[in-house]
């Protein structure tokens, strides 16, 4: 025993026991997360409950049934609720009931003993809407144009008028936002103008005579596309589906508020599995609705993909220029390693201290001077002074700044001096031995520094609380207007969503799964992300392995 202990066996075993354990304790979390977020979107099964309360109150709830648990009589008897069951526990289930404007809360608790019956009907609907969530009920009829469609030929006319509606509404989206949000930014822009003019002593008659004429021009534009989309609207919204909700009474649904029905009881595994994968689709490709407590997230995927990038392209060259400096410039002086172990450590400061850096600098002193210099005629409203995706990334490439330094030093270091020796002895300057020779070499340290920065600024969402990101940003920091990368505005984070959804909502129950779908999305973001860096190292690393010969 004595022996196979100092052979080494031992802490073999016990490194790889430990790894294994980190691997399942990693996976188990991620398919924790996946199974909680992903089964949201299947179409659960609606129910048709029929209650007799202990005060004799009959009532009739229909909705999805969501969670179970078991309550202690003894936790009931001390809250004053009574309930003549046998055994020590009763039971209850959440139920999502849906129907906001008719009742309190969306989600409420049934004790057991209080069903009479339990029915999962075929003909129940969900009616997913854009505005109050979630409706359930019997659909009676549906009116398309002053036609009034009942029974058999109900349900395909339905959903052939919500799939037109839907288009309308497309339609009158993109107007709005293309069109209509062009010449509003061309307005502004004339606006600006006119004003730095005037700022400069240059407003002339025919400067401003001019600028008027253009902007009639963009007025009467702008009137008609204005009809244009009134008439989309209009067109959209005159038609309804009227639908028996769960208080027997009818109530009428307009087609333009209603983006998708279902018949969940109705459909087989097929069925839901198409409806699911299209379901997480929409949630890939959408914007956000309901305080963000119900539709996409697209905005805060988009937004976290472009900041993650445009903070590797400023950290990048920074890190490796230190990097090289400190390594093949500086000398091994006091200095020297006074700065190397500054470096290491920057690693350990908490990221909101950048955060406060950020905003300090960045936004209030750097961009409060470019609007003094380049942007008077906005004053006082901020351009580049306020938080934005610009120094939200700036702020992460100074946090992760450490990362790529000690990882790209630590590849340098691992380059024979042989090598340099011998491309000097060439007739090779310093430089070009570095650019041709050095470099191509330390470029998989480079990318595991990039790639280990990534993985960290992805997940930072306290400092960009103070720089940049938003709950809802009006629009993308990329879209058709001139200069088309507009850096200066907010965005919108994936993990600043989680934290908005989760801690901020108003209705938690309703935000719980959001919370766990967006929590994966965003780990499956940053293993993109790292997978893609990774995968370029490796080219890296086999196109310069020939090198090290």
């Amino acid at each position: 025993m004595n022996k196979w202990f100092k052979s080494g066996a031992p802490w073999i075993w016990m490194t790889g026991g430990a790894v294994s354990l980190s691997l399942i304790a990693v996976l188990g979390l991620l398919l924790l997360i996946a199974s909680r977020g992903l089964v949201y979107f299947w179409p659960s099964t609606l129910y048709q409950w029929d209650l007799v309360h202990a005060d004799g109150r009959e009532e009739v709830v229909i909705g999805e049934r969501y969670e179970w648990e078991q309550v202690p009589l003894e936790r009931l008897e001390e809250a004053g609720i009574q309930f003549e069951v046998e055994g020590e526990f009763v039971e209850r289930f959440l139920v999502k009931t849906g129907n906001r404007e008719f009742v309190p809360l969306d989600f409420r608790w049934i004790w057991q003993p209080t069903v009479v019956t339990e029915r999962s009907p075929v003909d129940l609907a969900a009616f997913e809407r854009i505005r109050n969530g979630n409706f359930y009920g019997y659909p009676i009829a549906v009116v398309i144009d002053g036609a009034r469609f009942e029974g058999a030929a109900m349900e395909s006319q339905m959903k052939d008028a919500i799939a037109q509606s839907n288009a309308l509404a497309a339609q009158a989206n993109e107007l709005q936002s293309k069109a209509i949000g062009q010449i509003n930014y061309q307005l502004e822009q004339l606006r600006l103008t006119e004003r730095k003019l005037a700022l400069n002593g240059q407003d002339s008659e025919a400067a401003l005579a001019a600028i008027a004429v253009s902007r009639e021009a963009l007025n009467q534009e702008y009137l008609v596309l204005e009809s244009r989309l009134f008439a989309l609207r209009e067109q959209a919204a005159d038609d309804h589906v009227v639908v028996r909700d769960m208080r027997g009474e009818s109530v009428s649904l307009p087609l333009d508020q209603v983006m998708a029905v279902s018949f969940p009881n109705r459909m087989n595994l097929w069925a839901k599995g198409r409806w699911w994968a299209q379901e997480i689709a929409k949630f890939l490709s959408s914007e956000p609705r309901e305080a963000n407590t119900e539709g996409g997230v697209f905005p805060a995927i988009f937004g976290t993909v472009f900041m993650v990038l445009l903070m590797a392209v400023i950290v990048t060259p920074f890190g490796v220029m230190a990097a090289v400096y400190l390594h093949e410039y500086a000398g091994n002086g006091a200095l020297t390693r006074f700065i190397r172990i500054a470096v290491i450590n920057l690693a350990g400061v908490p990221s909101i201290v950048y955060g406060v850096f950020g905003l300090g600098f960045f936004v209030y002193m750097l961009g409060g001077s470019i609007d003094a210099l380049f942007y008077p005629e906005a004053h006082p409203a901020p351009t580049f002074g306020t938080p934005g995706v610009l120094w939200s990334a700036l702020t992460l490439a100074i946090l992760t700044l450490p990362v790529v330094i000690v990882s790209t030093e630590e590849g340098l270091s691992r380059i024979p001096s042989s090598v340099r020796q011998g491309s000097l002895a060439l007739g090779a300057t310093q430089a070009e031995t570095l650019w041709r020779i050095v470099l191509p070499m330390a470029s998989p340290a480079i990318m595991t520094g990039l790639i280990l920065a990534v993985a960290r600024a992805a997940g930072e969402v306290a400092p960009l609380m103070l720089v940049g990101v938003v709950k809802l940003a009006p629009q993308l920091p990329v879209d058709g207007n001139f200069p088309f990368v507009h850096l200066e505005r907010k965005f919108m984070h994936l993990g600043f969503h989680i934290y908005d959804v989760g801690f901020q909502s108003p209705n938690v129950e309703a935000a719980r799964p959001l919370v766990y779908a967006t929590s994966f999305l965003l780990v499956s973001v940053i293993v993109s992300l790292n997978l893609t860096a990774i995968a370029v190292r490796n080219h890296l690393r086999e196109k310069y392995r020939s090198f090290d010969n």
